[in-house]
């Protein structure tokens, strides 16, 4: 495993609002997160792992304490710092993000558009390969809204690995799902990421799927609890 954090938080506060209606919803986290690592983050609502998942994909600026994404610090970034970051880091949402009017592989093809470098490549090839990967060869040209949710929830997956992201961050990926749909979901990018050597963090309250982690951070009223290795049973 490198030495090098991909994810590496120290002192990390966060507010929302200003003056009379702040609000401290971060409390001095401290984080380190190596590549490959598949970590956990769990815990009760309204403890703040949306808000650390959403500031570690650069989806919002840090505020305090220091926050540093593939060694670039988030700390007062600017706009165009967020964007090249956003670049480099795969999103899986709970209500997948789907553009229901278009098909499956025109989802992923979207993801392989924002990266000039693959532009000279053969982008539905590409989207192609990556839904055979995710069990979804029989609908490359299904439109989102004719697929069940734990097929959209591989084309999330598809679209979220299909550029080779150093990062994956899922926020409640099996939220919709059931029992065996969001096992297999998360078993598949348990997979994918493994074989692309990525690192993926995923906030989760669904204790079935708990095992797949390496290790598990419990997060309590915007503090940072727990971060073990988890225990497979």
């Amino acid at each position: 495993m490198s030495l090098t954090p991909v994810i590496s938080v120290n002192n990390l506060n966060h507010y929302f609002g200003k003056g009379n209606l702040k609000k401290q919803v971060l409390f001095d986290i401290n984080l380190e997160i190596y590549p490959g690592e598949i970590v956990i983050m769990t815990g009760p609502s309204g403890s703040g792992k949306t808000t650390l998942l959403t500031l570690m994909g650069g989806l919002r600026s840090a505020q305090e304490g220091s926050l540093k994404i593939l060694e670039q610090e988030m700390c007062e970034a600017s706009k165009q710092e967020l964007t090249m970051l956003r670049r480099q880091i795969g999103y899986i949402f709970q209500a997948h993000n789907l553009m229901t009017f278009l098909t499956a592989k025109q989802n992923v093809r979207m993801s392989l558009e924002l990266h000039d470098e693959m532009l000279n490549q053969d982008l539905d090839a590409k989207a192609t390969a990556i839904l055979e990967q995710v069990g979804l060869e029989h609908r490359v040209d299904y439109y989102a809204e004719n697929l069940s949710g734990g097929q959209r929830q591989r084309v999330a997956i598809a679209r979220a690995l299909v550029s080779h992201p150093k990062i994956v961050l899922a926020d409640e990926p099996t939220a919709a799902l059931d029992k065996k749909s969001g096992r297999d979901v998360v078993v598949l990018m348990q997979n994918l990421a493994k074989e692309q050597g990525c690192t993926i963090l995923m906030v989760t309250h669904d204790n079935r799927i708990l095992d797949i982690g390496d290790r598990i951070i419990y997060m309590e009223d915007g503090h940072l609890i727990s971060n073990s290795v988890a225990q497979i049973n």
